[in-house]
């Protein structure tokens, strides 16, 4: 564990080293790693006394576990929250913290631009469970107050947004939300800790897949649910208890290698996504670049002033549709079509017939996804090999 420092605040590439770290007996250099279901108590009273609260200590890898809760304190610092619940996976994160706060007869605003398993959790899973939903667009301020119902209980959104990049105002939101005695919950998982702030923005809980950059490597499923003490006791603590979408604490310690590189990965792959957004928009073949940081993007002013760059994703079109598009992702030779996003390997996916394929045709046009749009996860390779491989692919369009 870090010692206490009268100081100033340590920095993220330092914390995501040493944040969240308790050793045993055996003073270990990396995390242990505990894969036990159980835990045993010295006495019957004790066991008593742990059960009720009235003892601290570890009871159930279902509730919590020492090193899941090693990355849940290391998520904690990186973030600013309170308190945070490690989940097995991205949806398991989102699933959880909209569920666990809303009952039948309760109502959810949502922006539209959602990962699809997104918004079958709160157009379908929710509705099932005799909870309404209003989808909006989430950069229109004026729809997420025109949505507002007396029984509103939780805003929703992802910023920016997959896979078109939209970037929505946090703050504003935020305020909307409070007004109404709402809830607001970002899925940070394009912007990342390293770019963006959403609970100093206003929101009240933030979601990660952490499969994505924490992991970064493509070795895990993994998620996290971040928010106030007070949130996660009212809300989540008894719902995760007893519904289970605990992390594996091998995942946990997997998530807590991923992390001490995150703030050197994500930099770098910021850095390659903005050289290869300018380089895209210079192409005859591309019909549209969308990059948060660029000052042709549609929300420019709102991503300039709530992150801290760009980040790592890239959406382009491609003229001449699918089969153009295709012809270009079969031509990549290091550039990997998955659409997984956020690793180490450069990755590249077709939204209309992967992520997002399950949407209307109505629903898709509406999101802007076309079938010519590209979806880029820029990785750690170099930079200009990267590039090499877009123009050699650009060439069989």
């Amino acid at each position: 564990m870090l010692k206490p420092r009268d100081k100033k605040p340590l920095k993220p590439a330092t914390l995501m080293v040493h944040g969240g770290t308790t050793r045993s007996g055996f003073g270990e250099t990396s995390e242990a790693l505990f894969l036990t279901q159980g835990f045993v108590y010295p006495t019957a009273e004790a066991a008593e006394s742990r059960f009720n609260g009235d003892e601290p200590g570890f009871i159930y890898s279902r509730y919590a576990n020492p090193t899941n809760r090693m990355f849940e304190e290391r998520m904690m610092a990186l973030e600013g929250a309170e308190d945070a619940r490690g989940t097995a996976s991205g949806m398991a994160a989102v699933a959880a913290a909209i569920q666990c706060q809303v009952k039948a007869g309760d109502h959810i605003v949502a922006a539209r631009a959602l990962f699809g398993s997104c918004r079958y959790v709160v157009e379908t899973v929710m509705a099932r469970c005799g909870v309404d939903c209003t989808l909006i667009d989430g950069r229109d301020l004026d729809q997420w107050q025109k949505a507002v119902r007396p029984n509103t209980k939780v805003f929703f959104m992802e910023t920016p947004t997959n896979p078109t990049l939209e970037v929505i105002d946090i703050a504003a939101v935020a305020e909307i939300a409070h007004a109404a005695g709402a809830t607001l919950v970002v899925d940070n998982v394009f912007a990342t800790p390293i770019h963006q702030k959403p609970l100093d923005l206003g929101a009240d809980v933030v979601v990660y897949s952490a499969t994505k950059h924490i992991d970064g490597q493509g070795r895990c499923l993994g998620g996290v649910i971040l928010s106030s003490k007070d949130w996660i006791d009212e809300n989540l603590h008894q719902f995760y208890r007893h519904t289970g979408p605990a992390l594996s604490p091998f995942n946990a310690w997997t998530l807590l290698k991923g992390l001490e590189t995150l703030p050197l990965r994500v930099v770098a792959q910021t850095a390659a996504a903005a050289t290869v957004a300018d380089r895209l928009a210079e192409r005859s073949e591309i019909s549209r670049v969308l990059y948060p940081h660029r000052e042709d993007h549609p929300d420019y002013a709102i991503a300039k002033r709530q992150m801290a760059a760009g980040s790592t994703l890239v959406a382009f079109g491609i003229a001449g549709g699918k089969a153009a598009a295709f012809r270009f992702l079969n031509a990549l030779e290091i550039i990997l079509i998955s659409n997984n996003l956020g690793d180490a390997k450069s990755l590249v996916t077709h939204p209309a017939t992967t992520t997002h394929k399950n949407l209307s045709a109505e629903a898709q046009a509406e999101l802007g996804i076309d079938d010519g749009l590209i979806r880029l996860s820029l990785g750690l390779e170099d930079v200009e090999d990267l590039w090499d491989d877009i123009e050699a692919a650009l060439s069989a369009v």
